[in-house]
């Protein structure tokens, strides 16, 4: 498959995924959302080491710790991806078991404006006409939720301004996506030790037994989707990965209406039409470009 074709499955494949957590962690009770953020953190510590493994990794993890030694501003670097990573994943988990869902949602539709901004003004990148006129219907969407709630909450706000220079500095630090991650994870453990060890319940796991299988779960399924996002940030465009990432957030509306139980007030339709049709014109593009590539290379 072309590398832009890898790309958009691994994409996709992370917004499916994505799209599952805020609502498997309305199970994982009597933990808060700073506890399941926390367990996250341990759980798919092991998960993401498993997948550099089966993915024959390993020998970029060791390359990854010889280039920190080598080269001191990468420690730096990694700090702050991981801080910034830290951040993202505590408020995935934490909106949802607090009522934030559909902020945290509005969020995940900004972020891909963000992206695209990012690949325009850093890195010179342009966009296909399909995809210009996408941008125009998900920013038609955006300005309306804005006239019409008056701002953004800092849920919002948090997550559409706080992956862009994630990416940015891990496309710079040029880190295999599984070795970056695991790194991450390693400089976030201890975090989620303090965070479990002092804030834990400590009948948690025999009041809800579940725990032992689900944290586990939720460890791998991160692990996984945030493995691929990576991959599919390394192998597209930053324009071109910030359109397809509005998939993720029109799925985490129906889950934060269909699963999570969030209404949405009858003016705010307006939002997501015009996002949902920028969806569309995304995906039949898409589709469209894969389908020459193919063609090419029969």
């Amino acid at each position: 498959m072309h590398l832009s074709g890898r790309g958009v499955a691994m994409s996709v494949f992370a917004s499916l995924i994505f799209a599952v957590i805020p609502g498997y962690a309305l199970y994982l009770g009597p933990l808060d959302g700073v506890q399941v953020f926390a367990q996250r953190i341990l759980w798919s510590l092991p998960a993401v080491f498993v997948l550099l493994i089966v993915a024959g990794r390993i020998s970029m993890l060791k390359e990854a710790l010889l280039r920190l030694v080598r080269e001191p501003i990468l420690i730096l670097a990694l700090l702050l991806t991981a801080a910034l990573l830290g951040v993202q994943w505590l408020i995935f988990v934490w909106a949802p078991i607090n009522e934030q869902m559909l902020d945290l949602t509005m969020g995940y539709f900004l972020m891909p404006l963000s992206l695209v901004l990012v690949g325009r003004v850093f890195y010179s990148e342009y966009l296909r006409r399909l995809q210009r006129i996408a941008v125009c219907f998900a920013a038609v969407g955006i300005i309306h939720e804005l006239w019409v709630v008056g701002g953004l909450s800092w849920v919002t706000f948090l997550c559409a301004v706080g992956y862009p220079p994630y990416f940015m500095l891990r496309r710079w630090m040029g880190f295999d996506s599984f070795s970056g991650l695991f790194l991450e994870m390693l400089l976030l453990a201890p975090v989620a030790i303090y965070l479990i060890v002092n804030y834990a319940p400590a009948d948690a796991f025999s009041i809800a037994p579940q725990l032992w299988y689900l944290l586990p779960g939720l460890g791998l399924i991160s692990a996984m989707a945030f493995a691929a996002m990576l991959g599919a940030s390394h192998l597209l465009p930053l324009g071109l990965l910030g359109i397809l990432s509005y998939i993720e957030p029109v799925l985490l509306f129906f889950v934060s209406v269909f699963w999570v139980g969030e209404i949405i007030e009858s003016g705010e339709w307006l939002t997501y039409i015009p996002i949902w049709i920028a969806v569309v014109l995304v995906v039949f593009d898409s589709a469209r470009v894969l389908l020459k590539q193919s063609r090419r290379l029969n």
